[in-house]
């Protein structure tokens, strides 16, 4: 059984700076792709940035040079560093854990809002 513990969303205000973490069980983590994505209500949920196994990483356009991603392959965590925030980043932000094609297994999400 796979099992997702996501934490570090929040209110902060615009410029502000948030740490997301996810930590998974259940699975071999080391293998795994693991993304964030996110989902404004209203919108589709959008790629926020993935970090494959061979430590490539791919960012939503709206994030580049703002957010990072790492991971601790021993802690079976990924994190999300998220820099220069703005309202329009406020989401609820989502963990994903991917292997080849077919296998994803998704967190329970965690609410980001940037507000003044």
């Amino acid at each position: 059984q796979v099992q997702f513990v996501e934490s570090g969303g929040g209110l902060v205000q615009p410029g502000g700076s948030l740490r997301l973490s996810c930590t998974v069980s259940g699975i071999m983590f080391q293998y795994y792709t693991m993304g964030w994505y996110r989902q404004a209500p209203g919108k589709q949920r959008e790629l926020v940035v993935m970090h494959t196994v061979g430590s490539s990483t791919d960012y939503g356009d709206s994030v580049k040079g703002r957010f990072a991603i790492s991971r601790d392959n021993a802690k079976s965590t990924v994190y999300l560093q998220m820099n220069g925030l703005k309202p329009e980043d406020t989401a609820v932000y989502y963990c994903k854990a991917q292997l080849g094609l077919n296998e994803n297994h998704w967190g329970q999400g965690t609410q980001v809002t940037v507000s003044s």
